[in-house]
């Protein structure tokens, strides 16, 4: 990978431990990216293409996971991102996750029940579409949502104080320390739209038969409280990107330019682990010529 690409990617990256402000810190389209649309697609065929091989060896290795959290408002492009960057995967070590509203089963339980149950195996790729960070998003801005978790001492929205989601955001760093302690990889993506984009996108889906499926009232109800879950990303990834598991933000006004640029995210963390395929040791070679030897000779 370029010097410059893993200098604007490593620009992605949210700081451990650092306030930030999403509108001074973050571009929601990068205007000054020095390629367009047509050589980013060269790209990407490439990227994914090596992608591919990198899961084969993850796969034969045999000794880490890996897990890709997405996160975004909605029609931020998260679908077509999985869609795109995940194409030449073998599926067999693929698993695609989304977690819609919670049902009553899984709020009778910790709200990390029912991730755990969607974690990769080893050699495998997990993707979460939407993940454990809703319970400090969408519950952060709506957090009448928590008292249906029937939690102990917490039993009306005065108990849901700084001091509770400092709380949480400490169970999910722990949650993802003890993930990465035991071999799994975490990549963490929040796609950033802008208002206006989203607004656009909104229309398309209306206007354009074949999307209408894709729209929700309920998403532009949502819509109402953009600075809300403005403020609720700045503090989680403030307090969320860490070591093991570090935030990119990406643009994602140009689709085109998002999944480049998760594309080239995910192949900077393959990079860095070196995967490769188990060394066979001489005396499984010698054996290996013998069985050669007989098929050869087979009658």
């Amino acid at each position: 990978m370029k010097k410059s690409s893993l200098k604007y990617l490593a620009s992605l990256k949210v700081k451990t431990g650092k306030k930030i402000n999403l509108l001074k810190d973050f571009d929601t389209d990068n205007k000054q990216k020095k390629i367009d649309k047509k050589e980013a697609e060269l790209m990407m065929a490439a990227g994914i293409e090596n992608l591919a091989k990198m899961q084969d060896k993850l796969y034969a290795h045999d000794e880490y996971s890996v897990l890709i959290v997405f996160q975004a408002m909605d029609a931020a492009g998260k679908d077509g991102s999985i869609k795109h960057v995940m194409s030449n995967f073998n599926p067999q070590g693929v698993k695609v996750a989304s977690f819609k509203v919670p049902n009553s089963t899984e709020l009778d339980h910790d709200y990390f029940w029912r991730h755990y149950k969607e974690l990769p195996a080893r050699g495998e790729i997990g993707i979460f579409n939407r993940s454990h960070y809703e319970n400090v998003l969408v519950t952060r801005v709506h957090p009448e949502y928590i008292l249906k978790e029937n939690l102990p001492t917490i039993n009306s929205l005065k108990d849901i104080n700084t001091k509770f989601w400092k709380s949480r955001y400490d169970q999910i760093n722990r949650f993802e320390k003890n993930l990465s302690e035991n071999g799994t990889i975490i990549i963490k993506i929040f796609l950033y739209v802008s208002k206006e984009e989203q607004k656009k996108r909104f229309i398309e889906r209306i206007d354009n038969p074949e999307k209408n499926w894709k729209f929700s009232v309920t998403d532009v109800a949502e819509r109402l409280h953009w600075d809300d879950y403005m403020k609720a990303y700045e503090e989680m990834l403030a307090a969320t990107s860490t070591k093991d598991a570090p935030w990119y933000v990406v643009p994602a006004d140009d689709k085109w330019f998002s999944r480049l640029c998760v594309t080239g995210i995910i192949t900077q963390h393959f990079e860095k682990m070196k995967f490769h395929y188990p060394k066979v040791s001489e005396a499984q070679k010698a054996k290996l010529q013998e069985v050669k030897a007989a098929l050869i000779n087979e009658k």
